[in-house]
């Protein structure tokens, strides 16, 4: 038996799903962790809007393939419409969500209101919490909250024999496959998001067997982005070149509904990296776009922070502390020259070299995979 993990060691994006499409072909059984148990989420019409898409590329047999959770927590329209509430109730305090509900369905999952979807197989049971769960936030946002509580109920009628399909009982899956050696692929979530993304939150979400964890990879993009609000201590805001854009796998903007997210951009903080490996303690790292730095001059890194001239000995839990820190950067000139494509570490120029290994020694981990661009192909292995 083999359990790979591959994990987000930053703010999200990335590009862990590259690392995993290309370990994908030797599992057997690959499984989507959003993080501790019964906290999946899924939005039901995205859901099915996912399954045609992977069919419309041509993909085989995809509804045969595919299964969900029983326990996972729905996220609803409620959900959705919640979010923007709570956001503008924030005010200047926002948190700068993507919007779609994720962070009330997990609100609701911990005050045990939330609905699992095992639950809308019992159309009595579902109708009385849902219909709570709408009360409960009309009470608080009044005429401000737009929904209708009798459209989302004629659409799980269409919903539930559809979803019925692929439910499946997650925690005896995962037994027996453990059980019969089956080799594992997990893809986590992204570092920060509302559930639980540490390895310790896949282990519990996933049934797995701690002692059965083949390999843990924090995938660590080679520069830091990040949406929404907050301290974001690496920001580059103009005073030193950064890249342009990202690659396709990203891009500088992404569309979320119908509206867009700026992705901000900034220096690599290696503060969080090294956070998320003493949270998460990888075996490897995968190092994504290196390529996307191909034309920086000056490499800035952070190694450290400072308050009241103070090196801080981890990330603070403080955001107060946080947002007064100072940030102790280490500079690296720039190799100006094109890593698109390389396949070989020493297709890299030395510069590029001296930067990867940097990050290696520093974090404590070693970096297996380095990205050199958005292809399939575009990735160095090393031994």
């Amino acid at each position: 038996m083999t359990i790979t993990v591959v994990m987000g060691s930053q703010f999200g994006d990335e590009g862990k799903g590259k690392l995993t499409d290309i370990l994908a072909p030797k599992a057997q059984l690959c499984a989507r962790a959003a993080g501790g148990h019964n906290a999946g989420h899924q939005i039901v019409p995205s859901f099915f809007k996912e399954l045609q898409e992977l069919e419309d590329k041509g993909l085989k047999n995809v509804r045969d393939k595919i299964l969900v959770s029983d326990r996972c927590n729905i996220v609803l329209d409620l959900h959705v419409a919640v979010d923007g509430l709570e956001e503008v109730e924030l005010g200047a305090r926002q948190i700068g969500t993507t919007r779609r509900g994720i962070g009330p369905t997990y609100a609701c999952k911990h005050a045990r209101n939330g609905i699992r979807l095992a639950e809308i197989f019992d159309p009595e049971l579902f109708e009385r919490k849902l219909r709570q769960l709408e009360q409960g936030y009309r009470k608080r946002f009044g005429d401000l909250l737009k929904y209708d509580v009798e459209d989302e109920l004629k659409r799980f009628e269409t919903y539930r024999a559809e979803l019925a399909k692929y439910t499946v009982d997650s925690t005896a899956l995962m037994y027996q496959a453990q059980k019969d050696n089956k080799a594992i692929l997990v893809e986590g979530a992204n570092f920060v998001t509302s559930s639980s993304t540490t390895i310790a939150g896949i282990i519990n979400g996933l049934s797995l067997n701690p002692r059965g964890l083949t390999e843990v990879i924090g995938v660590v993009k080679a520069y830091t982005t990040r949406v929404g609000a907050g301290a974001f201590k690496t920001e580059d805001t103009g005073e030193a070149h950064q890249p342009a854009v990202e690659d396709d796998a990203d891009g500088e903007l992404f569309e979320i509904g119908q509206s867009w997210i700026l992705l901000m951009m900034g220096r690599l903080d290696l503060v969080i990296v090294r956070y998320s490996n003493s949270v998460n303690y990888y075996d490897s790292i995968n190092l994504t776009k290196l390529d996307v730095l191909d034309t920086m001059e000056t490499i800035k890194v952070a190694v450290a922070y400072k308050l009241d001239g103070e090196e801080l000995p981890s990330y603070p839990a403080d955001l107060d502390a946080l947002e007064r820190a100072e940030v102790v950067y280490k500079e690296f000139p720039g190799w100006q020259k094109s890593t698109t494509n390389c396949k070989t570490w020493y297709d890299l120029p030395p510069k590029a070299r001296d930067y990867v290994e940097f990050i290696e020694a520093f974090v404590g981990v070693k970096i297996k995979w380095i990205g050199t661009g958005p292809d399939r192909e575009a990735m160095i292995t090393r031994a």
